[in-house]
């Protein structure tokens, strides 16, 4: 069976500066209408960063959680840029560090309501440099050992998508080497 789901009407409700709130009405497979409210967003590029067997991470207060989360960097691709050209301006802005980048894999933070992708990077090899912190964004940068991360995930103080997704599939990529 194909389940394609066919657009038949389109209304953008609200267009900000990071997403667009969109309702369409779809013809789905059985030939019966419906409605889809989704999101779409310009993506993400993140970067995870091991150094001495730690993993740096940022510590910074998000608005929609209410409190402050451990996440890997990343942030949101500009318009006309491609996801490793983010991922390496991100990763200096917010940490300092600039790096030479491995594509790991893509992530779908949430499929039932957005099409946003996060495009999540290896950094094989990396310098200090500046931090170059934008205007408004205020970050603690830390490295935290493999060991206390994985425990962190684990007890649920790290909880942010894109930071388990890498975690574990650099841990899944050592154990392949073994």
């Amino acid at each position: 069976m194909n389940f394609e789901e066919k657009k038949l009407n389109s209304e953008t409700v609200y267009k900000g500066k990071i997403l667009t709130l969109n309702v369409d009405e779809v013809e789905l497979p059985d030939k019966s209408r419906s409605f889809r409210e989704y999101v779409r967003h310009s993506g993400g590029a993140a970067v995870l960063l091991v150094k001495d067997n730690c993993v740096l991470l940022v510590n910074q207060f998000r608005y929609a959680y209410g409190k402050e989360i451990y996440e890997i960097p990343a942030g949101k691709l500009n318009y006309g840029e491609n996801s490793e050209e983010a991922a390496v301006r991100e990763l200096e802005e917010e940490t300092g560090y600039r790096a030479k980048l491995i594509k790991m894999f893509d992530l779908y933070p949430s499929p039932g309501y957005t099409d946003e992708i996060i495009h999540i990077y290896f950094a094989e090899s990396f310098e200090f440099t500046v931090q170059k912190l934008d205007e408004g964004e205020f970050l603690n940068c830390e490295f935290i050992p493999l060991d206390k991360v994985l425990n962190m995930i684990e007890t649920g103080e790290i909880c942010d998508a894109k930071t388990v997704s890498a975690v574990y599939k650099f841990i899944s990529s050592l154990d392949k080497k073994k």
